[in-house]
Parts: structure tokens; sequence; C-alpha cells
């Protein structure tokens, strides 16, 4: 096992210098997207997507101009304080809209009344998504979304499981790379509507994909 962490750890020296080469992925992601911040305390980053090709990240698509939560990045993002938390993270295995599927390959649910995100440090489902009867209050509160009176940032989304191995209350919740707004998120990474459908169609569940979010410094560290 030692013999082969070594050749793997040759091997991947060997790559091309780039952002993505630099960043310590999981070893089953076969797809990467990084969000580079020129600082901490920023509103905007630029997206790019990744495969692995053998031991490297070869690039793929971008980059391209996204917006960030409005009080930047952080390392320790607490519910409702209006940042994007700094990290790698799994894409999840279900992704959402109000609009058809746009040609994802990962199962799609098409929202609906009474879908919500619940965003309730005090709720045993906090952090997940749930549907509640349309017309029906939830059980939870807090800053709580009606996910499907939302069209113009989530005509389609992929969630980010950022505080969701374990659910820590209190973390924040809600964290999607959705579609821009005009503005800046509340925590969220948007992307122009075009090119949040490529992003999403290129990811396959296959690809184990991951997203890794910071400054440079914060990702090489």
């Amino acid at each position: 096992m030692l013999a082969l962490a070594v050749l793997a750890s040759t091997l991947a020296a060997s790559c091309p210098t780039s952002l993505a080469n630099g960043l310590d992925t999981p070893t089953s992601a076969r797809q990467l997207i990084t969000v580079e911040a020129k600082v901490a305390r920023t509103t905007y980053a630029e997206l790019r997507t990744w495969r692995k090709r053998g031991p490297c990240w070869v690039a793929v698509a971008g980059p391209y101009t996204v917006r960030l939560g409005r009080s930047g990045l952080s390392s320790n993002r607490r519910e409702g304080d209006g940042t994007t938390p700094t990290g790698t993270y799994r894409i999840g295995r279900t992704m959402y809209g109000n609009e058809p599927n746009p040609g994802v390959r990962f199962a799609y649910r098409r929202l609906r009344c009474g879908d919500w995100w619940d965003e309730d440090p005090r709720s045993p489902t906090y952090n997940s998504f749930q549907h509640v009867a349309c017309g029906t209050a939830p059980p939870f509160a807090g800053g709580s979304e009606g996910m499907w009176q939302q069209p113009l940032p989530y005509p389609f989304l992929a969630v980010i499981e950022y505080n969701m191995r374990p659910v820590v209350p209190g973390r924040g919740s809600g964290i999607f790379l959705h579609a821009q707004t005009g503005g800046p998120t509340i925590g969220c990474i948007s992307l122009r509507k075009p090119e949040l459908r490529a992003v999403l169609r290129w990811l396959h569940p296959a690809g184990a994909p991951v997203i890794a979010i910071g400054t440079r410094k914060q990702l090489r560290g």
C-alpha cells in the first residue's frame, strides 16, 4: 500500500501546474469545480471545471464569473451571516428546479408548492429538503425557504453538501449552486443561467464531483 501511495504521489507531481493540480481532493473524484476568489472579502469569484485524466486534473470550461455571499468568504460560517463557506464539498445526489429538467444526469426534482429547505437550527431536519402539504405552514421556522417561490434564482440548482456530514446546528444551511439574480447571494454561489445549465449538464454522478471554494491561499492550505 505504501508503494502505491508513493507511486500516486510521484505521478501527481508530474502533472502540469494549475490551481486544480495543487488541491487536496478525494481520490474518488473525477470531476471538480473550483471557485477562486482574489480576496476573502469579495462577492465575486471565478468558477472553472476540471476532469481527471490519469493522476492529473485537466481544464474543461471557464473561467465564469460567479457571485458569492454578501459578506464574502468564511471558514467558520454561521447561520444568517451572509458568507459563502470555504472548503471542498460533494455535490448533492439530487438537483432541483422550478423549470423542467434541463438535461442533468443526476436525479432531478421539479419543485412544487410545499417544497422547502429547512434552515431552522432548532429543527431535527435542519439543512435538508422537506416537502409539506401545499398551503400548510411547515413545522420549522428560522429563515426556511419555500423553494418553489423562488423561480429567478432556482430555475435549476445543485446542492453543495456543506454542513451535511455531519449536520451541525447553526453552522449554516441551504448552500446551492444556482442562477444569478443581479447581486450577491446570502451564501450560495450563483452563475449566469446559461453557464449554470452547462455546468449542471456536465456533472455526472459517476464522476463523484466535488466543489472547492476559497482564495488561492485557502484552497492550497
